[in-house]
């Protein structure tokens, strides 16, 4: 009944993650009565009710639900609360928020799966929309799109709410990585029309279409055209092996802007990816969902991966650009890790708080 493509990247660096790219699954697959519910299980759509649940309420937390999961009667206060809670982008950035420190007047850009534009976690606030042969999907919404579009700029999700936003749908289901590389040259394109106050400043692309690790066709069509754009002084950010600046966290639901409690690596597979890259939290977040036009909701996932990292960065990021328009991306880059909070003395925690003042300096 809904196509879904899945483009959802785990962290590779300790061979626990896999691209799902190409995975179809659908709201009758995935619906029914199952007899158990195990730890990081995906149970959107599914009706829970008939479970007779004896079990920890930490396992809610973990799961992959929606606004459509029907719950038991012991676990459905609990579960719209995680949904809820778990729109906070934490890290103290509503804080930021209130203070004005939204990306207002920063442009930025994203290369993901099609959606539609009228959740009001962004609606008004994508500057230009265009399909690079997603062909039949797009009469459908995706998974993905909606996700990464309000982790940037959603209106109560995102790092960046008060940012501009250029978007190109591809079929990263296809794994060709000339979709990808076609998206960029509009985006240069565009970019060159724009007056000097409200030029892109970067590409935020949850997928890696090249790189040693990179399982897509065409990867140096992607290289070349990744290159004119940063001929073009536009950041790109992506997860390739030479340009992926994040690795994944996880922070406490219940304190979210307390980076001492958030946690390395992924709830299901913790620990640190290596010390080069900055961790943003990629899990227990909820993300914007829209299949069908108008039907604007939200899903909740108890275990994110990559994917969400580089779009809350790519909004962080914005706020450094509102302060401080005159940074380069490798700058606003320096400036981030130099900035970071670190967990157990090396690995970098991204800090908005700290991050701001270092931009402005």
């Amino acid at each position: 009944m809904i196509p879904e493509k899945g483009i959802f990247i785990m962290d590779t660096t300790k061979g626990v993650g896999i691209f799902l790219i190409g995975l179809i699954v659908t709201a009758s697959a995935v619906a029914g009565q199952p007899r158990a519910v195990k730890p990081f299980e995906d149970v959107r759509f599914k009706d829970l009710k008939a479970l007779k649940w004896a079990v920890d309420p930490a396992v809610v937390r973990t799961l992959w639900f929606n606004e459509k999961t029907v719950w038991p009667d012991a676990r459905a206060s609990l579960a719209r609360s995680v949904l809820r809670k778990a729109k906070n982008p934490g890290l103290k950035l509503r804080s930021l928020h209130a203070r004005g420190l939204t990306g207002k007047g920063v442009t930025a850009a994203i290369i993901d799966q099609n959606m539609f534009l009228d959740h009001p976690e962004y609606a008004g606030k994508i500057i230009a929309y265009k399909d690079f042969g997603c062909g039949a999907a797009v009469a459908t919404g995706s998974m993905h799109g909606p996700a990464v579009a309000s982790l940037l700029v959603g209106k109560t999700i995102g790092a960046a709410p008060g940012a501009r936003l250029y978007y190109a749908a591809v079929p990263s289901w296809l794994a060709d990585a000339r979709y990808y590389a076609r998206a960029m040259d509009w985006m240069v394109a565009e970019n060159a029309k724009l007056p000097a106050g409200s030029k892109i400043r970067v590409v935020s692309i949850s997928a890696a279409p090249s790189g040693a690790s990179s399982f897509y066709k065409n990867k140096k069509t992607y290289e070349a055209a990744r290159a004119r754009a940063e001929k073009a002084r536009i950041l790109v950010m992506d997860c390739t092996d030479e340009r992926c600046f994040t690795n994944a966290a996880f922070y406490n639901i219940n304190a979210p802007d307390d980076l001492s409690q958030c946690k390395l690596g992924f709830p299901k597979y913790p620990g640190p990816s290596g010390t080069e890259n900055l961790y943003i939290p990629s899990t227990r977040r909820t993300q914007a969902e829209e299949y069908e036009k108008g039907a604007c909701s939200y899903q909740y996932t108890g275990s994110g991966g990559l994917s969400w990292t580089v779009p809350t960065l790519a909004g962080v990021l914005a706020l450094g650009w509102q302060v401080n328009p005159s940074l380069s991306g490798a700058e606003i880059i320096r400036r981030a890790k130099s900035s970071a909070y670190l967990k157990n003395g090396k690995y970098m925690i991204i800090d908005p708080e700290a991050f701001v003042a270092a931009a402005g300096e």
